[in-house]
């Protein structure tokens, strides 16, 4: 018996445990595989807000949680004297068309307005290319974009960095290689493939991919299965620049400047696939259009060397409407989940859910949470 069981442990999983310990509660973690062996042991890292135009609420709940994400990373790298390549470097988009200067330039409007705190503005500037010398006016014939509020870290340095915080808890327990088959939230029970029964007062889903089957069997019936993967493919590189760089983002391609002298290049999305696990001409594809592209030109020098390549596979939803929480969870237990770049919406909506007090349940990171006000939306898009 625990107070908080985890199935999961991802990125969402193990931010989820740390808050639970924080908040005193004995917190159980299962991982069917390894700790960070799913999407969340990527390679880009890119921390990318929602533009800053057509404010709403999960806007400002993205803004805000990107904002402190600064000083949590900062506590548990003093905590655990550990890195996760934390750095607010900005982001970097050329404009290759003239109306995207004018779209642009609404939005800088729109960022002065929306990105701020009372102790703190984020920015996101207009400018002509060839100002300072980079990017080359020949790679934004229209100008740039500057952001002020994008960010980047090291994936899975951001893992090793959250499983030594939560290993500092005494009432903390990861258990790898613990396969759930079965959810009862109404009498708060788990039930692993080895035959053992686990109980909870509280149960958070964040197990990626896998949360769909589990989510199916807890919801009204649907035509369809709630959601699958998506594959994407991702390179990093070796290569000797600063790694003060802001990230690239052009024509949909992430360069993503990392410490060390690596750059994660990426990445693909694919709804279609047959092997989920390996690279393939995609991946040769995307690093073809990254050479000729402004990210691969501003490297200068010689040419990058791969330092390794990864796919992962990161849920998706496929219905949006009607998805209904079962009503049958009782007393304190409840349900949450946390599932990697699940990209929720305010019409999916629990049919009866309450949330324990005071447990703060949406970590700073990507990811939805079910809670009293639905789904909130995911942080990280890439």
């Amino acid at each position: 018996m625990c107070e908080v069981l985890i199935v999961g442990g991802g990125v969402m999983g193990l931010w989820a445990a740390v808050m639970a310990a924080r908040a005193g509660l004995t917190t159980r973690l299962l991982e069917r595989r390894l700790i960070g062996s799913g999407a969340s042991g990527g390679l880009l890292g890119a921390l990318m807000p929602h533009m800053p135009d057509r404010w709403n609420d999960k806007k400002q709940f993205q803004f805000d949680a990107l904002v402190s994400l600064e000083g949590e990373v900062a506590a548990l790298e003093t905590a655990t004297g550990l890195s996760a390549g934390y750095r607010r470097c900005g982001r970097v988009m050329p404009l290759g068309k003239p109306h995207l200067r004018e779209i642009a330039l609404g939005r800088e409007q729109d960022a002065a307005q929306n990105w701020h705190t009372p102790a703190r503005r984020f920015h996101w500037h207009v400018r002509d290319a060839d100002a300072g010398g980079w990017p080359a006016a020949d790679a934004a014939p229209f100008g740039v974009v500057h952001d002020t509020l994008a960010a980047r870290l090291a994936p899975r340095s951001l893992l090793e960095m959250l499983r030594a915080a939560l290993e500092q808890f005494p009432h903390v327990r990861l258990e790898e290689g613990a396969e759930v088959v079965s959810l009862d939230p109404a009498r708060g029970r788990i039930s692993l493939a080895d035959g053992r029964d686990l109980t909870c007062d509280r149960l958070i889903l964040a197990a990626g991919v896998e949360s769909f089957s589990f989510i199916d069997g807890l919801t009204e019936p649907l035509r369809a299965p709630s959601g699958g993967a998506v594959k994407g493919q991702a390179a990093l590189l070796r290569a000797d620049i600063d790694p003060a760089l802001p990230i690239i983002f052009a024509d949909g391609l992430y360069v993503v400047p990392h410490e060390s002298g690596q750059v994660a290049v990426g990445s693909t999305s694919e709804n279609r696939f047959e092997e989920p696990y390996s690279t393939d001409g995609q991946l040769d594809a995307l690093l073809a259009r990254f050479a000729r592209r402004p990210g691969g030109r501003a490297l200068g020098g010689p040419a990058p060397q791969i330092y390794g390549a990864r796919t992962h596979g990161r849920p998706s939803p496929r219905s949006r409407k009607g998805l209904r929480v079962d009503g049958r969870i009782q007393g304190e237990l409840w349900t949450g989940a946390c599932s990697g770049a699940i990209r929720g919406r305010r019409d999916c909506r629990p049919s009866s859910q309450r949330a324990p007090p005071n447990f703060p349940m949406c970590a700073p990171y990507r990811g939805i949470a079910i809670g009293e006000a639905g789904f909130t939306t995911p942080l990280w898009p890439a």
